[in-house]
């Protein structure tokens, strides 16, 4: 498939821009350019026929299953987009006055008191963007009650576990703490006796995903909980997991203080591009003062935007929030009414399911019943044939299906994380399982196959780390890098045009 810039040629159109009748403005000798900008000329029919060509290439959760584990990627429903574009919504200003937008709050109030249930917590601020930047949120909170406690310089240390989302690591450090990691044990839930040894009075509070990047919910949160609180620091739920408890266990019940929660994940909206996505954030009532403004309340029958919260970190994303987010998750919400829960004990019950047909074809690190995901490992292909995770992996793409997370979390060798949601029919769970026990024993009698996969696939096997480190991200036209001692002409411009 030739680059938009191959096809172009000197002088076609695909339409005429009208020249308004306008001055001019003088632009700054400095700013200007000093030649026009090459851009490709094609006609209409082609420009149609580009794009349509490389989104038939795209892999996406509406053309196969995606079964990323952590990452949730379930079927978002039409009828949420069909909400979300009602002109009320998709027109409103975000500087539109109170009076003019009471629809828009009601709906962010109803989904704060709903996020408040789910979560068995007492206040929600719905501004962070993404869990990345509930994440930061949280922690934020976190130091402003200690400072308020006048013990901001005592709480030094914030304790992750070592199955931690790479995110929470990354989160402690931009919030100013130091971190510290604790050790899981041979059950898969943190290690009692490594925590107890670390927490103490300069302890912060602990950042943990339950169930865990493993799929394991932890038999000892309710002792977990205790050692923090006895020692008066905090604690923070990733709520990346979310979909595998709502409605079935609370993380205010389990001890949490301070969560976060993926909109986009456990309540629909389309992962694209990096987002967009909802990252809000519940509370216990002694945080609320602390929450980011404006708040969304209720007056009678009237909701309002409260700036009058002197002890808040402030804002920490423009206006209230991705809007559209909201309003996608509380039709998803209100679409499942009371049997919300039914979502959680499906997903489990499917992760089960795969569970059960794979763990005798694959190494399982911890036997126990997960919950949304579970972990396998290759360890033992690579011992026996030599075949990794990443081999499975990129054999899985010739069967037409998207591979799972591998090599997290980092405990595990070659590891394969898996995910399947609750939107997902028993028949493509189980051609995904065929799928992968044939992989299994490709492993043993052709390895090569696998070695070279994908096979049936527009881009072929890459240089991954020459890729990442000599990354082509323009079109330079006849000035290309020098590629020699790399691939072959061939290869280099599929590599280009896949990057």
């Amino acid at each position: 498939m030739k680059l938009i810039f191959e096809k172009s040629k000197p002088g076609r159109r695909a339409a005429a821009i009208p020249k308004p009748d306008l001055p001019v403005p003088e632009v700054p000798e400095e700013l200007r350019r000093r030649q026009p900008p090459r851009l490709p000329e094609v006609a209409e029919p082609e420009i149609v026929r580009h794009f349509t060509a490389l989104a038939d290439r795209t892999f996406g959760v509406d053309t196969g299953f995606y079964p990323l584990g952590s990452c949730t990627m379930k079927h978002n429903p039409r009828v949420n987009e069909r909400v979300v574009a009602l002109p009320g919504f998709r027109d409103l200003h975000p500087l539109q006055e109170e009076d003019g937008a009471q629809g828009a709050l009601e709906l962010m109030w109803r989904l704060q008191e709903i996020l408040a249930e789910v979560c068995g917590l007492g206040a929600v601020s719905l501004q962070p963007a993404a869990g990345s930047q509930g994440e930061l949120t949280g922690l934020m909170l976190m130091r402003a009650y200690f400072a308020d406690r006048g013990e901001g310089e005592q709480r030094k240390n914030v304790i992750t576990a070592d199955t931690a989302h790479g995110t929470n690591p990354a989160s402690v450090t931009m919030a100013g703490y130091t971190l510290q990691k604790v050790e899981t044990d041979a059950r898969g839930n943190l290690d009692l006796d490594d925590l107890r040894a670390k927490v103490n009075e300069e302890t912060a509070g602990l950042m943990l995903t339950n169930p865990s990047t493993l799929g394991l919910f932890d038999e000892h949160i309710e002792e977990v909980a205790a050692i923090f609180h006895e020692a008066g620091a905090l604690l923070y739920y990733d709520g990346a997991n979310l979909n595998a408890v709502c409605g079935i266990s609370r993380p205010g019940d389990m001890g949490f203080d301070i969560v976060h929660i993926n909109l986009h994940k456990t309540f629909s909206q389309p992962h694209g591009g990096g987002g967009p996505g909802g990252g809000p954030v519940v509370v216990r009532d002694t945080l609320e003062p602390f929450l980011p403004v404006p708040a969304v309340v209720r007056d009678g029958e009237r909701f309002r935007l409260d700036y009058d919260r002197p002890k808040s970190i402030g804002k920490v994303r423009g206006y209230c929030g991705p809007f559209g987010v909201f309003v996608r998750s509380y039709a998803f919400i209100r679409a499942y009414g009371p049997g919300l829960r039914e979502m959680s004990e499906v997903a489990v019950l499917n992760a089960n399911y795969m569970l059960a047909r794979l763990k005798d074809t694959y190494e399982l690190p911890f036997d126990r019943l997960c919950m949304h995901e579970f972990v396998l490992s290759a360890r033992g292909l690579k011992r026996e044939h030599g075949i990794t995770a990443l081999d499975v992996a990129k054999r899985l793409m010739d069967y037409k299906f998207h591979p799972p997370t591998i090599y997290f979390p980092l405990i595990v060798p070659e590891a394969l994380m898996i995910e399947p949601t609750e939107t997902e029919a028993k028949e493509t769970l189980d051609a995904f399982c065929d799928a992968m026990q044939e992989i299994a024993r490709d492993a043993a009698e052709h390895p090569k196959l696998l070695k070279e996969a994908p096979h049936r696939r527009p881009v072929r096997r890459l240089d991954e780390v020459k890729a990442a480190k000599r990354a082509i991200v323009r079109y330079r036209f006849d000035d290309h890098p020098d590629l020699t001692g790399g691939p072959s002409e061939g290869e280099a411009l599929e590599a280009q045009k896949g990057a």
